[in-house]
């Protein structure tokens, strides 16, 4: 039986990307309207403590848990040594706390962030570059795995690890220690087929980003050459079935192959215009019923 618990990412109500977004939203409001919404854990965002003590405190006030962390790597430019050094806070963050799996992904040279630059231009690795992020990679996923918390790596828009083929040559060329957040809504925003993601790499998929994509949004993001925050701003994502993907086969898959952990709503909007609980009551309400008809047992 494959059980999995359903959680939200913060971005519903506040963006790390663009901290405008939100910006005046406590974090309480968010981890209340989470559990009101129906979520049994949140991924961290920047408004969240980073004591173990005191992250523990305030998820527990509203009896939710961890469900994971994202880390910007930059293995591009420092020694898988200085990587784990470097993660190592973040880690014993996310150990404390009961996590079991952590969001990394590759942030050298990425675009995301930079309203002024358009997504066509994101960053394109050399063979040279590549053979030196999948060997860090090797290293450092060694290393967390050894601390009994996996990578799960997150291919994302604007940066080094976009594509499909992208994430095929990254999982082609890294050990198994090295896994994969499935981030639906970036993949087919990447133009990439998540479901044959999920069938080639099932026993390395280790995370699970739910997030939903408006076709009309992306076909004008990239006719008219916008940025990755543009897309945001305009409404390129939603939560699972208010948009335009067909997230069934795919969490059919998963299920099939035994997938167990974290569902995750993770949806970039713009609060002033996407309500964050209503969006928050939605995201859970469709997440569940399609996690249900996929065969997923559902766990708090």
């Amino acid at each position: 039986m494959s059980t999995v618990r359903l959680g939200i990412n913060p971005l519903t109500w506040t963006n790390d990307d663009l901290p405008s977004l939100g910006g005046d939203t406590p974090l309480e409001v968010c981890l209340e309207e989470g559990r009101e919404a129906g979520f049994s854990g949140f991924e961290l965002g920047h408004k969240f403590p980073r004591m173990p003590e005191a992250l523990s405190r305030v998820l527990g006030r509203y009896d939710l848990s961890l469900v994971s962390g994202w880390y910007s790597s930059r293995l591009l430019e420092r020694s898988p040594e200085e990587e784990i050094a470097a993660v190592e806070e973040h880690l014993q963050l996310l150990k404390a706390c009961g996590a079991k799996a952590m969001v990394f992904c590759e942030v050298s040279h990425c675009i995301h962030g930079d309203q002024g630059t358009q997504l066509s231009r994101r960053p394109l690795l050399s063979d040279t570059d590549w053979q030196r992020l999948t060997e860090g990679l090797d290293v450092v996923g060694d290393y967390l795995k050894e601390q009994g918390v996996h990578m799960a790596y997150h291919h994302h828009l604007g940066t080094v690890v976009e594509s499909q083929a992208d994430v095929e040559r990254l999982m082609e060329n890294t050990r198994d220690s090295v896994g994969l957040l499935l981030d639906l809504g970036h993949l087919v925003g990447a133009g990439g087929d998540p479901l044959a993601i999920a069938r080639r790499y099932a026993s390395r998929v280790k995370h699970v980003h739910c997030k939903d994509v408006r076709f009309p949004v992306l076909d004008e993001l990239r006719n008219r050459d916008k940025s990755f925050l543009d897309g945001v701003l305009d409404g390129l994502f939603t939560v699972p079935g208010d948009g335009d993907i067909d997230f069934l086969p795919t969490l059919t898959q998963l299920r099939e192959s035994g997938y167990q952990g974290w569902l995750v709503v993770e949806a970039e909007q713009d609060p002033k215009v996407a309500h964050p609980l209503t969006y928050a009551r939605l995201g859970y309400r469709n997440l569940r019923a399609l996690a249900e008809q996929a065969g997923f047992t559902i766990t708090e």
